[in-house]
């Protein structure tokens, strides 16, 4: 007989010396890859962010987008690899992001930008000052977090400055640990050595402001002049002195208006503590007792190096704090580990693992009682082989052990092993006949038998998950690991299946089947095939009732679709994942004042005290907690003003509590309901995304000719979305304006005292600001400490104290008032602004929770609001609704969809192309099988009725139709026609012009069902241990239900086909 490449391989490795050690090589270099490869929990995508910030001083925000923004945006625009250009400006500043396509390289980003902008240096307007260039990648996101607080009963031992004296000292030890990247600290506050004048003391002793500033940076200086020779050495000499405490810089001596010398100290407050930040933080921590403890804290981020292993790096640092205890950390201090992704990434892999291994067993159980112990105990060893080696083939392509690729081996293990259950099933078949055959050729010839369909069979599963690998956009490098990871597993899978199964098989049947037990492969089929062919005859018995049969399968199918259109089952990207940790991010009016967004926090943390499953919090005001993959693409590590804050909420683990973080934030959220927030405060419960983040879920910009009839409009719209009853935390982009104080230097009352405009702007930045003159060393290790002149933080206000601070002195000896020469005057900033690749836009954003938690819903709800509203009574005109694309014309309202909805269009339209090329690619392979045309679309139409399961599936678990459903349906259609092929192929050899076709079809299903039946099992099992996974529990459902649906059709719809179309007209016999 023709052996084709399966049938040669099996006889050149059956009886080979060889075989036994492929397979141990195929261990051991699995082995040590699954020890080598780097852990995480989700898969790395490389958003490379470049923000350029320029100051714009004395500019309004419009002034200073059309002076810097626009003229930067072109420039970065032009740079290879950038995708989109964001723009965002305030009064006095404007920043550029660059973003960049996904997968580029960070530091080639950042490159790239430095290098465009040094070549474009001459356009940099005047007075403008250099830019301040940012990378920001995923390899910046945290890793580690440590938040350092006093014990209970320390409290009063710890303040802010000496909690950031101990963090700034950890940080450095720990900094010293290997693969170690980017660190930073969040909270407490550094101290310093300020002078503060005094109005009315600086006016008694005749001592202008000017004159302090002079005394605090001049007599603070000290610097080398270089060598002399004294007594045959060289000595070094130096001029100055530099000061070291509070009490040297109090003791300085100022020059009063009568000349004779005036301490500093007697002029201004000289103190030495914590500098004045507009940013506080601070920690909740629960009890055994259930009472709740507040203390100070300070947060130090540790982010690992590109490539490092999150798991060894993040016990690295651990080990080193542990060992720094009773040492540099001391007794009353508490370090928690407030995030530890190596922890999650290592019990994620360690969970799936485990999933991994116990797939591996329920399916060699499967087998052992479907076809025998000898076959069970080939898979045992076939399968973690399989495994193993994809392991080491995932790792030489850069891949890392996540969620995504663990993923794809458990629901790949169910499929892998359908080659060696096809291979095994038909050599015990074949063993079972006791026809004269050596069991080596008997083996050798059932692989050859079955070995072409499977190789086509295995190319299948290939062709419809490969495409998938051509997904763009942000769920692109999320994805690729199942494509990439399965399609590895397929092959090997098939040179395990023809060279080490048979071998195994050979070895594993030294006694049994001498006497022709064959474990029931009779050509009946067994019980299974007994039942199958009653089934059967009801169905092809006549040609009416075939028609029947496929008519009811088709309805059945255009009933399933249906479920999508009535919203039976719902779409959605991805659902949320069940993580521990919850974030508030409350935005208070511009303008708010520290103190009034800490009670909002405190407020806040009251109600999410309430939650049993909350075990600590810590809340950040005018700072950002340290950000993660979400943070860094919504930018929150620039939030900085005193209205902005956060708290970050701990829960219980996932294995203490019954409901998962979704349903806490959602209880979470209707709590914050019930607070008394001021007008136009806004309080946003945000959970980790699942997948690529999006800057909302639910996104909407708005573009229009004018800034005013945008404003206008998103205003309009903003009521629209906070009518739906599902859309929540609704907001938008441009705010409230900001109050500004205008302090007006008078230039002829300047020119009238001979003084200069230099002069008095310093002072003002002296009362209004902080400037720091210098530095007092410590010694002993210590950080020296800054000098600054400032006022302290109640003072600095336009009073009439202020107003009457001296600031010079004439040449006539008269003092000068500073508000002899500065008329001050209250204004409002102008709001903030926005623009996307070079257009303007202004956003409302908004999450969605409730009914309806995919965008589409929400789309959908504000679509027909946006219809039935009255916009010619608003004085506005109905903005034109965008799915995708900017607006090419700009003279006409219109409103873009955007955020999630961005992600959801590209993934689906990029993975229904792949679907379609997948069926394309399995239709080739088909026909180059069989050499007909029609034959493959036979084989292709069970493909859709996978949907009928899948639909089933989703509407009993509630679940929605996720892009990992969308992979189990690709999936699918390669597992599905692979059955198809096998069944079809036995009916093509068996097909003789004696045998009436009904015979033909009834035998072909009664040999077949039982291998095909145990595959799609086999693959079920291995769903079926991945269903309670919150993200991946569509793929489970649609491999799940859709196996058991079209894996019971297929075996009755081809046979129906055959019968409708190819009818002899000839009962069956059988």
């Amino acid at each position: 007989m023709n052996l084709g490449i399966s049938g040669r391989l099996t006889k050149a490795t059956i009886a080979s010396p060889l075989t036994p050690l492929f397979l141990l090589a195929a261990i051991a270099v699995g082995l040590l890859a699954l020890i080598s490869i780097p852990r995480e929990e989700e898969p790395q995508i490389s958003v490379p962010m470049v923000d350029i910030q320029v100051m714009a001083p004395g500019f309004s925000a419009a002034d200073a987008t059309e002076l810097v923004g626009i003229p930067l945006e072109t420039i970065v625009k032009s740079v290879d690899g950038v995708e989109h250009v964001y723009t965002q400006a305030q009064d006095d500043g404007v920043m550029v992001t660059a973003r960049f396509l996904v997968g580029s390289n960070p530091e080639d980003a950042a490159i790239r930008i430095e290098e465009k902008l040094r070549a474009n240096w001459d356009r940099k307007p005047v007075g403008i000052p250099d830019p301040k260039v940012t990378v920001r990648g995923i390899n910046d996101v945290p890793a580690v977090v440590l938040t350092l607080t006093p014990k209970p009963g320390a409290a009063g031992q710890w303040n802010d400055a000496s909690l950031y004296d101990l963090a700034s000292k950890l940080r450095t030890e720990i900094a010293k640990v290997d693969d170690v990247g980017l660190t930073f600290l969040v909270g407490g506050r550094p101290e310093e050595i300020r002078i503060a004048p005094d109005p009315a003391r600086l006016r008694q002793y005749g001592v202008p402001l000017g004159n302090v500033i002079e005394a605090a940076s001049q007599a603070n200086r000290s610097f080398p002049l270089g060598h002399i020779r004294e007594d045959g050495k060289a000595v070094g000499v130096t001029a100055g002195r530099t000061l070291s405490s509070a009490q040297e810089v109090g003791l300085l001596t100022v020059r009063s208006g009568a000349g004779a010398p005036v301490y500093l100290r007697d002029v201004a407050t000289v103190t030495q503590g914590p500098r004045e930040d507009q940013a506080r933080a601070w920690r909740w921590t629960k009890a055994e007792n259930g009472k709740w403890d507040s203390a100070p804290a300070v947060s130090i981020a540790f982010a690992k190096r590109a490539g490092a292993n999150a798991v060894v790096v993040s016990e690295a640092i651990l080990e080193r704090v542990e060992s720094l205890h009773g040492k540099l950390i001391p007794d009353d201090v508490t370090v928690a580990v407030t995030r530890n992704y190596g922890e999650t990434a290592n019990e994620k892999a360690n969970e799936l693992l485990f999933h991994l291994g116990l797939a591996t067993v329920s399916i060699v159980v499967l087998i052992g009682f479907a076809i025998g112990w000898r076959e069970a105990g080939v898979t045992a060893v076939v399968i973690p082989t399989t495994i193993l080696l994809t392991m080491f083939a995932s790792n030489l392509m850069g891949y890392t052990i996540n969620r995504v690729s663990l993923f794809a081996l458990i629901f790949s293990i169910g499929i892998l092993v359908d080659d060696a259950i096809v291979m095994i099933e038909n050599i015990a078949r074949h063993w079972a006949m006791n026809d004269g055959r050596s069991r080596t050729q008997a083996a050798v010839e059932a692989v050859a038998e079955v070995g072409n369909p499977t190789v086509v069979a295995t190319l299948t599963v290939v062709a419809a998950l490969l495409p998938m690998l051509f997904v763009s956009g942000l769920m692109g490098p999320y994805m690729a690991p199942i494509p990439v990871n399965a399609s590895a597993a397929m092959i090997f899978s098939f040179f395990v299946a023809v060279v080490i199964a048979p071998w195994l098989m050979v070895r594993f049947a030294r006694k049994t089947l001498a006497h022709g037990h064959g474990h029931g492969h009779d050509e009946s089929g067994g019980r299974l095939g007994r039942l199958y062919a009653r089934i059967a005859h009801r169905v092809i018995d006549t040609r009416k009732s075939a028609r029947n049969f496929l008519i009811g399968v088709g309805v059945a199918t255009l009933l399933a679709c249906s479920m999508f259109y009535f919203k039976a089952v719902t779409v959605k990207l991805l659902p949320f994942d069940n993580k521990s940790e919850v974030q508030v991010v409350v935005d208070m009016p511009e303008g708010a004042a520290l103190e009034s967004t800490s009670r909002v926090l405190e407020d806040v943390a009251g109600v999410a005290r309430g939650l049993p499953e909350a075990t600590s919090m810590e809340a950040y005001v005018g700072t950002s907690a340290p950000f993660n993959f979400n943070g860094l693409v919504r930018h929150y590590f620039l939030r900085s003003q005193p209205e902005q804050g956060d708290v970050m909420v701990t829960l219980l683990p996932k294995s203490d509590r019954s409901r998962s973080s979704h349903e806490i934030a959602l209880d979470l959220r209707q709590q914050l309901k019930a607070l008394k927030l001021p007008v136009g405060a806004s309080v946003k419960v945000v959970e980790t995304p699942p997948g690529p983040p999006v800057l909302a879920t639910l996104l909407a910009e708005v573009y229009g000719p004018d800034e005013a009839t945008r404003q206008r409009t998103a205003a309009e719209l903003e009521k629209i979305f906070k009518s739906v009853p599902f859309i929540v935390d609704v907001d938008n982009s441009f705010g409230a304006p900001r109050p500004k104080l205008r302090l007006d230097l008078q230039r002829d009352r300047i020119d009238y005292y001979g003084l200069s405009e230099r002069e008095v702007a310093d002072s003002l930045a002296m009362l209004m600001g902080s400037q720091t003159v210098g530095y007092a060393a410590r010694g002993n290790g210590r950080s020296p400490l800054p000098i600054t002149v400032a006022l302290e933080q109640k003072d600095r206000s336009w009073t009439q104290t202020l107003s009457s601070t001296p600031i010079a002195r004439t040449s006539s000896g008269q003092l000068i008032d500073l508000g002899a020469v500065v008329e001050a005057r209250t204004e409002t900033g102008g709001l903030a602004i926005f623009r996307r690749d070079g257009r303007y836009a202004d956003m409302v954003t908004a999450e969605l929770a409730g009914a309806y938690e995919a965008p589409i819903y929400g789309m959908l709800a504000v679509d027909r609001a946006v219809n039935e509203y009255d916009w010619a009574g608003k004085g506005l005109s109905k903005p034109v609704i965008r799915l995708n694309g900017q607006p090419t014309d700009e003279s006409v309202s219109s409103m873009l969809w955007d955020g999630e909805w961005e992600i959801t269009w590209v993934t689906f339209r990029d993975m229904g192309a792949a679907f379609m090329v997948a069926l394309l690619g399995i239709y080739v392979l088909v026909v180059a099988q069989f050499r007909s045309f029609r034959l493959p679309l036979v084989i292709l139409t069970p493909v859709p009725l996978t949907l009928v399961g899948i639909v089933i599936g989703h509407m009993l678990f509630r679940a929605p139709f996720t892009a990992t459903s969308m992979i189990g349906f690709i999936a699918l259609a390669g597992i599905i026609v692979r059955n198809s092929i096998l069944l079809v192929d036995f009916i093509r050899h068996a097909a003789t012009a004696d045998k009436p076709l009904r015979d033909v079809l009834i035998e072909a299903g009664t040999i077949r069902f039982k291998p095909i039946l145990l595959t799609a099992l086999a693959a079920m099992i291995g769903a079926a241990v991945i269903l309670t996974d919150p993200i991946f529990q569509g793929l489970a459902i649609s491999l799940l239900f859709g196996l058991a649906s079209s894996t019971l059709l297929t075996v009755l719809v081809i046979p129906a086909i055959y019968v409708v179309l190819r009818d002899d007209g000839r009962p069956a016999t059988r």
